[in-house]
């Protein structure tokens, strides 16, 4: 259980890291206007984002397994997962966002997503507190 455990805390630290730095390109892209970089900027998000979806799906993965293998047992770990879902929501529209992004519909200012960047920061400070504290 622990390679699993291991393995777990290595595909979330590598989701997370998708996920500071995918809105990041999006405050980038919402700042410039010129072609070029447009393209670039939606070709960065495309790739990041296809690369980072099936790290997701093997954190989630590998949580469930653990929570299967450790049980069912505490309400932080109720509140853990309801956050982990809300994160699953946040990555969905990140893929919204990309597509919105590539067809040049975005609507958001870079100053949203400067905020919206913040999320994931506070989703993992949350989590963290959460499975080592383990308040409740």
């Amino acid at each position: 259980m622990l390679w699993l455990k291991a393995f777990h805390i290595i595909m979330v630290v590598s989701w997370f890291a998708g996920l500071f730095y995918l809105p990041r390109i999006f405050v980038n892209h919402a700042m410039v206007s010129d072609a070029a970089t447009l393209e670039r900027l939606a070709l960065m998000e495309r790739k990041l984002y296809k690369f980072v979806t099936p790290i997701a799906a093997l954190a989630l993965i590998s949580g469930l397994w653990l929570w299967f293998g450790y049980g069912f047992e505490g309400g932080w770990l109720h509140a853990k997962v309801a956050l982990v879902l809300g994160l699953v929501a946040y990555h969905l529209y990140c893929g919204h966002l990309v597509k919105e992004f590539a067809a040049g519909r975005n609507a958001r200012s870079h100053v949203w997503f400067r905020f919206f960047n913040e999320v994931p920061v506070l989703v993992l400070m949350a989590v963290v507190i959460l499975v080592v504290v383990k308040p409740f």
